[in-house]
């Protein structure tokens, strides 16, 4: 089953899609919250909704005509890992992690499918980077093991962690250079966990400048799965529903090139990830 997040008078509103249609999940199921995170955190069946959705009268929305929202517009938490492919570690002369180093980011950077990416006026060192993204679907109490790991997951999702190179290396810890406003790009589509592989595994993934290649690999490719890194967290932090785990970025980033391969006004970035789907954004300057 697909989901996405779109705008209807400025509000974000849960959508169950159909191929190129959208139903509106609280228009079709009342009871079902308007915005996934709600929806999630009360402990809504979306999957039964859904078919309850389909089966019923509901009106139809076309996909391409949607304002689409990032898709959980407000997440409790964006965990992302960073050097979470071994030749991504390796272009930025490091090795392998022995544990991921994580960061966060936070809500207010985050945009949707079609929504431009900004380049901020401080800096020209702005950076793609295709990956996928986790969204929690129940509650991950301390202490869970990677048996039963993925039983939390509620689906997968397109992610392009656009970094500001420069500010990321003002301090060890990245966060700053991760979090400026309209650079966390998110959609347009999640796709359920029980539509793909286990932990999303084996599924290509694809970044795209202007059209040509820059990174591809295979989520295969991951130094720390998806089942281990939710293991990881919690021994430290409880997940929440509509909790978002960003899972890292391969090889052929921007900065690792010669010469560097900065994104500019006028660009346009794509990920793709075999069986979740196309995620792109325009590329231009700070309006300030």
């Amino acid at each position: 089953m697909k989901f996405t997040t779109f705008l209807h008078n400025g509000q974000a509103r849960l959508g169950l899609v159909d191929g190129n249609d959208v139903i509106d999940l609280n228009t079709a199921q009342p009871q079902v919250p308007a915005d996934m995170r709600a929806a999630l955190l009360k402990g809504v069946d979306l999957a039964a909704a859904g078919k309850a959705a389909l089966a019923g009268p509901a009106p139809r929305l076309k996909l391409d005509s949607l304002k689409l929202a990032p898709l959980v517009p407000e997440p409790g938490k964006v965990i992302c890992l960073g050097l979470n492919y071994f030749d991504h570690a390796k272009e930025g002369g490091r090795d392998k992690p022995d544990y991921p180093w994580f960061f966060l980011r936070g809500a207010s950077s985050l945009i949707a499918h079609r929504d431009i990416g900004r380049v901020p006026s401080v800096s020209v060192k702005f950076d793609y980077e295709a990956e996928l993204a986790v969204v929690i679907g129940t509650r991950v109490p301390r202490h869970t093991r990677q048996a039963t790991a993925l039983a939390h997951v509620f689906g997968y999702a397109c992610f392009n962690d656009m970094s500001v190179r420069d500010y990321q290396k003002k301090t060890p810890q990245w966060t700053i250079g991760k979090n400026f406003d309209d650079t966390g790009a998110f959609g347009p589509l999640l796709v359920t966990a029980d539509e793909l592989p286990p932990g999303a595994t084996g599924l290509k993934i694809q970044g795209r400048l202007n059209g040509q290649v820059m990174q591809d690999a295979n989520t295969s490719d991951m130094i720390f799965s998806v089942a281990e890194t939710i293991e990881l967290l919690a021994d430290v932090l409880t997940l929440e529903p509509g909790d978002v785990i960003v899972m890292g970025t391969p090889a052929g980033v921007g900065q690792a090139r010669t010469p560097p391969v900065w994104m500019k006004a006028g660009d346009v970035y794509e990920v793709e990830i075999e069986r979740v789907g196309l995620l792109s954004n325009p590329i231009a300057n700070e309006i300030l």
